[in-house]
């Protein structure tokens, strides 16, 4: 997967938006001004290592599965600033699939969602 289509299919879904606060280090992605997704976009220092643009991606997930996916895969670690219950971050380069990448983007995009009032979810 590439920054592209990470973007391109976040961006595909209904009601989201692109923010770059921060200097434009990260991108955020949002429903309804509501982050589902960040992704770096820019070299960017995590625990001391500088690492390369497009290296991880921080997800919302349901908070038993995210304990679930840390334990099973080694591409996923509790969210990297963020609410280590709520958020998991995925490293690109160890090895996790793009099909499987999208399916936590739809997971997270639906929690957010579901969140939501009624009335921004029907306006969808």
């Amino acid at each position: 997967m590439t920054i592209d289509s990470f973007r391109d299919y976040c961006l595909a879904k209904p009601g989201v938006t692109e923010d770059y606060p921060f200097d434009g280090n990260c991108a955020w992605l949002k429903v309804a001004g509501k982050m589902f997704a960040l992704v770096n976009v820019t070299e960017t220092k995590i625990k001391s290592e500088i690492v390369p643009p497009f290296h991880f991606a921080n997800l919302k997930c349901d908070p038993e599965w995210a304990i679930e996916l840390r334990e099973e895969h080694e591409a996923i670690e509790e969210g990297w600033h963020m609410s280590k219950k709520h958020w998991n971050t995925i490293y690109f380069d160890r090895g996790i699939k793009d099909s499987f990448i999208k399916e936590l983007i739809d997971h997270s995009y639906d929690i957010v969602v579901a969140g939501l009032p009624k009335k921004l979810r029907d306006g969808l």
